[in-house]
């Protein structure tokens, strides 16, 4: 992180890249003298309301945070940014998101926990839209536009007041990872009991094992010795607050309306206190290693991978093939993951996979048969990225395999194909 002195110094003379947090109340003008250069601006944990009519100079912008400001409206000057293809202002008070204010190369717009109850048409009017983001909010509909989008592929819209499904983003032919939990028409009464409740006092967390939007994930082990549960857990300890992906509550129960399968991390019980809300896991044995990485700016929404990591074909036919059955499981228990990804798989030396972060999942039987079908055929393509994703990894030695052929082949179907014992 740069500071504002070294802006004023003109030492950052030239930088393509500037992130500023230093309680900001008004936009610094002097980041005005970066515009032959600035591509990327992060002005996120500060004060600010607004931007200047300037902001507009800064040519050759192509991404802006603001998160965890106190703009209550989209910055209109946004739109005047001729290159800026990336919006994120989470976190804000936003409740006015006018048309003008979305850039015409707009890719990404994240605009997670505002106050926004409507959206312009406009946003279904920039056809270069990828990732849209807009969980936590108080939108009640969404523009019939939105059906023009066919480069959408990863959208949020948890934690609304959606009284219907937004059938104008089912039929889109590039979405692959959706999250709609959290609003009146997905609205389950169904409260999974498959696996018992226990106090909190029971156990003591440790060291933190990892930690998402929804919650943190620690080593725990119980007080007193426990005949049903394995001595050694792992507890995620819910974050109270609407995350990006939704509400903790809703993540908790999809997790437990899928139930067991051998290649997801095993639920064994939950907290249900007040103020309280945890599932207990089985601990994942420490062999067990990353499959990938989340997207970067460039990717956007595909997956990313070390520099050097490769995987033989034999490796990867296994993962697709566990992968598989688990799709058939969760869609077969009408969950929707949300998030099906490689960053999101644990795998060990003999290729076998742990599936798992349930924080974008949506239970959807509550949906009309064409819907659930779309639903399902929306997070298959998730799947077929999947494979495709693992294939760019594959050892070149094995990329002219029958085996590397077939699942090329696979990956390039649109329709539904697996079962539980597909790959």
């Amino acid at each position: 992180m740069q500071t504002l002195s070294q802006l004023k110094s003109g030492e950052l003379a030239g930088v393509q890249r500037l992130k500023l947090s230093e309680h900001l109340t008004t936009f610094p003008l002097e980041i005005l003298s970066l515009a032959d250069s600035l591509e990327i601006l992060d002005l996120s944990d500060n004060q600010l309301s607004s931007l200047p009519d300037e902001f507009a100079q800064l040519t050759k912008l192509k991404i802006f945070f603001a998160s965890n400001n106190q703009f209550d409206t989209l910055p209109e000057v946004l739109g005047q940014c001729p290159e800026l293809e990336m919006v994120g202002l989470k976190a804000n008070q936003i409740k006015h998101v006018p048309a003008q204010a979305l850039p015409q190369k707009l890719r990404w717009l994240i605009l997670t926990e505002n106050q926004i109850e409507t959206l312009p048409d406009a946003l279904g009017e920039r056809p270069r839209l990828q990732k849209l983001a807009l969980a936590g909010n108080r939108l009640t509909q969404l523009p019939q536009t939105l059906s023009q989008l066919d480069n959408l592929e990863l959208v949020r819209i948890s934690a609304n007041q959606l009284t219907e499904c937004p059938d104008q983003l089912l039929g889109l032919p590039k979405l692959a990872w959706l999250a709609f939990s959290g609003n009146p028409f997905s609205q389950s009464d169904i409260k999974n009991h498959t696996v018992p409740c226990v106090p909190s006092s029971d156990f003591t967390l440790y060291q933190v094992l990892g930690q998402g939007a929804s919650g943190v994930i620690s080593k725990a082990s119980w007080l007193h010795a426990q005949d049903r549960f394995p001595e050694d857990i792992a507890v995620k300890v819910f974050k109270g607050e609407v995350t990006s992906d939704g509400y903790p509550e809703d993540e908790l129960q999809a997790c437990l309306k899928v139930g067991h399968h051998p290649n997801l991390v095993q639920s064994l019980a939950q907290v249900n206190e007040e103020g309280y809300l945890a599932l207990i896991m089985n601990l994942i044995p420490s062999h067990y290693r990353n499959l990938g990485l989340p997207p970067t700016f460039s990717t956007c929404t595909r997956d990313t991978f070390p520099t050097g990591f490769t995987l033989s074909i034999t490796q990867i036919d296994k993962i697709v093939a566990q992968m598989a059955d688990v799709f058939a499981h969760l869609h077969a228990n009408q969950v929707c993951h949300g998030d099906l990804y490689a960053h999101n798989t644990l795998f060990d030396d003999d290729a076998n996979i742990i599936f798992g972060d349930f924080g974008a999942a949506t239970m959807y039987h509550m949906l009309n048969d064409t819907q659930q079908a779309q639903v399902k055929q929306i997070e298959y393509r998730a799947f077929l990225h999947f494979i495709d994703d693992l294939l760019s990894v594959c050892a070149k030695e094995d990329q002219g395999s029958d085996m590397f052929l077939h699942l090329k082949q696979m990956a390039q179907q649109e329709q539904p194909q697996v079962s539980h014992k597909a790959a």
